[in-house]
């Protein structure tokens, strides 16, 4: 699992894409948050308070996630390089494990320098550092959890084809009904009294929840459930591949 996860590592820094990924996602947040004007726009909104951040990085992860995943298994069913990787004695949750803990590593170094902002905010407030500490080191700790959801989607999407593309659309549209879906359908109002339980079902539900500051154990359980259950499903798929190699 250890070789895998630096060769992840490797192949990321290597090349542009863990260059682009950490710049893209610094610049996208960056903009909206202290350039454009809008909902989003921390000086515009009178307040020291880093909300819109956890409000805008969902849309971004839903996208920048996918795009880092979209390689991690189709490239190597692409050149025929997984066969290869299923014949050595390593076990598919080690190979498996070793390519989630490679995204999660890129995912984490994206986050870490946006502590700026947390500094940034906090000399900036009247008086100085008169934020809400506790919903902000909840907040993050969301982020943290949110994109391990996506990248465990992400990874799932990616076991399923040799097209990249294919796997980056794939992993858009299961990372949007998961995070937003779930909270789409109780708006419909069909379910009546059921709401509250729908709602509880999305991603979107627990990463609020979180935000408030309270590590509450039913989010983590949900949290560590939904990405034991993608990479079950990519364990799954990967038998299934080795079987029809064997």
């Amino acid at each position: 699992m250890l070789a895998i996860f630096k060769k992840e590592i490797r192949s990321f820094f290597n090349s542009i894409t863990g260059y682009l990924v950490i710049g893209l996602f610094l610049l996208g947040c960056g903009l909206f948050l202290f350039v454009f004007s809008g909902g989003y726009n921390i000086l515009d909104s009178g307040f020291a308070d880093l909300k819109p951040f956890f409000s805008l990085a969902p849309w971004i992860f839903i996208f920048l996630i996918p795009a880092i995943c979209m390689r991690s298994f189709s490239d190597e069913i692409r050149m025929g390089t997984m066969e290869l990787l299923l014949t050595k004695p390593i076990g598919i949750w080690n190979l498996l494990l070793g390519k989630y803990l490679g995204v999660l590593m890129l995912i984490f170094l994206a986050i870490l320098p946006t502590l700026i902002y947390v500094i940034s905010i906090g000399e900036l407030a009247n008086p100085v550092w008169n934020i809400d500490t506790g919903a902000t080191i909840g907040s993050y700790f969301g982020l943290l959890f949110l994109g391990a959801c996506y990248a465990a989607i992400g990874i799932f999407a990616s076991s399923l084809t040799s097209n990249q593309i294919v796997a980056f659309l794939l992993a858009v549209l299961l990372c949007f009904l998961m995070y937003f879906g779930f909270e789409g359908l109780a708006d419909t109002g069909i379910f009546g009294n059921n709401t509250y339980l729908i709602e509880s079902f999305g991603i979107s539900f627990h990463y609020q929840s979180i935000s408030r500051g309270v590590l509450d154990s039913r989010d983590l359980l949900y949290f560590f459930s939904v990405i034991f259950l993608f990479l079950k499903f990519t364990e799954l798929n990967l038998n299934r591949v080795n079987r029809k190699r064997s």
